[in-house]
């Protein structure tokens, strides 16, 4: 039996949509009684229901009810080729990019690199992320991998392409050939529907003192991001002061290197005297809170990011790639670290973490004005949720209660650049489960195979030390 609230997903391939859905998220927050055509790819117009219906009557509007249609989630921060790394870091310390992420991406073949990407693609898209920024593989396979693997996906990427040149010792000849791909790298993608140039730096003691300035300076001219690990962990800031004789940050203010242009990675670490110089600069941040709670020293003050005018983004650092829990992990890890102890019980008050996952975080990520809200011109990236669900019901105030109580699983649809991308988890053009029974076993080799350290034993090992320790040390058996 078919209920009235149940929608066709066919009627959501239409070259041209009207679209009558029950709540709209706008910048000012969901409201009622909108309407939303979609054309070429963009939001070709938006406003209350009777006028828009007015002005296009030869369209046939696909009601909506008990759905939100609200904007993608913007990922800042992410590493498409660790997909199925991600695991590996359970009670792992901090740094561990040595250990894991380093022997792990080295281990990947142009198979590996795509069939990777694109799993970690659908992985984002079923998340509800229209937009993802990937900070550059150091895979041995080709970066083309990453670029078919989303382009087919359909998801939107700022790709990073690494430039290290290995620091102040490095030759003139290898700054120079890093200089002479990056440059190609921009021109090929520039006016790319779906793929953003970007150029990435991993940390910046990686990098001579020349090219950090050039790269930064070539993003700046060429309206491109430019992407960097900073003030991450405190082995990476000690590791700063050792090589360069300042911490990160005070390094890149110092080269002139920071900017609009910039995007860092987690500054979870960072002195009053930084947050001043990040707020003069106007450099972005990606704020990561699963990764603070996963593998971090720190969480970043993002609060204080937010009152300060910081601009910033939520990031997954390719943890897991859900937006719903992405905005739960942003307000609790705010909570915890700082609002607990001087009795800030809002924390934000929900709307900051779903601005900063949505126009905002377009606008840290180099994409503001193209996606990130429903609002004429911008590109058509955009969910279509379902919110007749027990547990938002009642909801007195839902752009909060989607913080607290949303879930992907009430994603009904995902749309990226006007164009149905995945419809209830799954897309319709390819076959998603294909490609994860595929990976499954290729994962498991290349883990197999790649000299990866772990500090922390799995599950049931780790289990069985603990249980023994306990049967020593007080005689009583273990359970």
């Amino acid at each position: 039996m078919t209920s009235p609230r149940d929608i066709d997903p066919a009627d959501l391939r239409a070259s041209e949509l009207l679209l009558l859905p029950e709540h709209l998220m706008l910048r000012g927050g969901s409201v009622g009684g909108q309407a939303v055509v979609v054309k070429d790819g963009r939001f070709s117009d938006v406003g209350p229901a009777a006028e828009v219906l007015a002005r296009h009557p030869q369209l046939a509007p696909v009601a909506l009810p008990a759905r939100l249609v609200m904007p993608g989630f913007i990922d800042a921060h992410h590493h498409l080729t660790q997909s199925f790394g991600k695991s590996l870091a359970a009670g792992e310390p901090s740094e561990i990019f040595q250990r894991i992420w380093v022997p792990l991406e080295a281990s990947l073949d142009d198979e590996l690199v795509y069939k990777a990407s694109k799993v970690a693609a659908l992985e984002s898209l079923r998340g509800g992320f229209t937009t993802v920024v990937d900070a550059g593989t150091r895979a041995k396979g080709d970066i083309e991998a990453v670029i078919d693997a989303t382009r087919e996906a359909g998801l939107r990427c700022v790709l990073g392409l690494i430039c290290n040149d290995g620091g102040n010792q490095s030759e003139p000849a290898l700054r120079a050939e890093v200089m002479a791909r990056a440059e190609r790298f921009i021109a090929r993608w520039q006016g790319d529907a779906l793929l953003h140039a970007s150029l990435a730096i991993s940390v910046p003691e990686v990098a001579s003192d020349e090219v950090l300035v050039a790269v930064s300076r070539l993003c700046a001219e060429s309206a491109v991001l430019f992407q960097s690990h900073v003030n991450e962990h405190l082995a990476s800031v000690e590791r700063s002061l050792v090589r360069r004789g300042k911490r990160p940050i005070e390094l890149l203010d110092a080269l002139g290197a920071l900017g609009p242009q910039l995007l860092i990675a987690h500054g979870t670490l960072v002195t009053p005297h930084e947050l001043r110089i990040l707020q003069d600069t106007d450099t972005a941040v990606s704020y990561n809170p699963v990764a603070s709670q996963w593998k971090g020293n720190a969480v970043a003050p993002a609060l204080q990011m937010a009152e300060l005018g910081i601009r910033f983004g939520l990031g997954t650092d390719a943890t897991r790639s859900d937006g719903f829990r992405l905005l739960d992990a942003a307000e609790y890890a705010q909570r915890l670290a700082f609002g607990l102890s001087i009795g800030d019980f809002s924390s934000g008050g929900g709307w900051t973490w779903l601005d900063h996952a949505t126009h905002q975080g377009a606008d840290a990520v180099g994409l503001g004005g193209l996606t990130g809200e429903i609002a004429i011109g911008r590109r058509a990236d955009f969910l279509i949720v379902d919110v007749d669900v027990p547990e938002l019901c009642p909801s007195i105030d839902l752009d909060w209660d989607l913080l607290r109580l949303g879930n992907r699983d009430q994603i009904d649809a995902v749309f990226v650049d006007g164009a149905l991308r995945l419809w209830r988890g799954w897309p319709l053009d390819w076959d998603g489960r294909a490609l994860v029974d595929e990976l499954r076993e290729l994962a498991g080799r290349a883990i197999a195979t790649a000299p990866i350290q772990r500090i922390h034993a799995l599950s049931p090992q780790d289990r069985r030390q603990r249980l023994a320790r306990r049967e020593r040390g007080d005689g009583r058996p273990a359970r």
